[in-house]
């Protein structure tokens, strides 16, 4: 079976089957500076949803906080991962030590103009700025991006351009979003924004992200193609097996 078969065969397996959001969907062949965004959770959501990422269904996280609702669309950048290099990028930039990945793919939050009024959708976005957020001694980066296209938004090239009262709503939402009222537990998690980083920045976390993905997960294409080639040898000596269990009984 050559590489233009099996390629053929994912090209199939993909028009049948719906593609999970964060391995099954590519990040775009311009990334870092335009990505490919899976968004979770729009400004009129008032509850918090994330991707299942067994099924790659969206489920419901929590409810939001009283009137606590993400300004923007939010979601993650998929073909990702926080983890190794993520962290000590983190630990570079603020001096810390100890920092670990989350193990989650790259958040990202998408500003536009524009009412979208549902997530489970693509977007794609140009990187903007970003915060370094530390979760419970976890680098939890929140990527800022707009929405490409959008002619209001489109001369922002950095966050610098954003308003402060914007930037800082951001800030607010991220820092008390994992609050649940009369909640003792979340009190006590320390959650931190220790930087407000721009586009540079911004482009470099994501390129570390996409390493920490191919290091943890590989390419997709070539484990499944493995995989295939496996079931096809499990196949064939079944079937051997079989003829001659026919031939010792006759």
């Amino acid at each position: 079976m050559g590489k233009n078969t099996l390629t053929r065969i994912w090209e199939l397996i993909g028009l049948r089957y719906k593609s999970h959001p964060w391995h099954g969907v590519q990040i775009g062949e311009e990334a870092p500076d335009l990505v490919t965004s899976f968004i979770e959770v729009v400004p009129s959501d008032t509850v918090k949803y994330e991707v299942d990422k067994r099924t790659g269904y969206l489920k419901v996280d929590r409810p939001q906080k009283f009137s606590n609702i993400v300004p923007a669309l939010y979601g993650f950048l998929p073909q990702t991962y926080c983890m190794d290099q993520v962290a000590e990028y983190c630990m570079e930039k603020t001096g810390k030590t100890g920092i670990v990945g989350d193990g989650d793919p790259l958040d990202i939050c998408v500003l536009t103009e524009r009412n979208i009024t549902h997530g489970d959708l693509l977007v794609p976005a140009v990187p903007i700025g970003g915060f370094r957020m530390i979760d419970g001694g976890e680098a939890d980066d929140k990527i800022i991006a707009i929405l490409k296209g959008d002619q209001v938004y489109e001369d922002w090239k950095d966050i610098t351009d954003c308003p402060a009262a914007l930037v800082e709503r951001l800030k607010h939402y991220f820092l008390t979003y994992k609050q649940m009222p009369g909640s003792d537990e979340d009190e006590s998690r320390i959650i931190e924004i220790t930087d407000i980083y721009g586009r540079e920045e911004a482009l470099e976390v994501i390129r570390r992200s996409m390493v920490d993905y191919r290091k943890k997960f590989g390419k997709l294409e070539n484990r499944l193609s493995l995989a295939t080639l496996e079931m096809i040898n499990f196949g064939q000596s079944w079937q051997e097996a079989m003829r001659e269990a026919d031939g010792f009984g006759s």
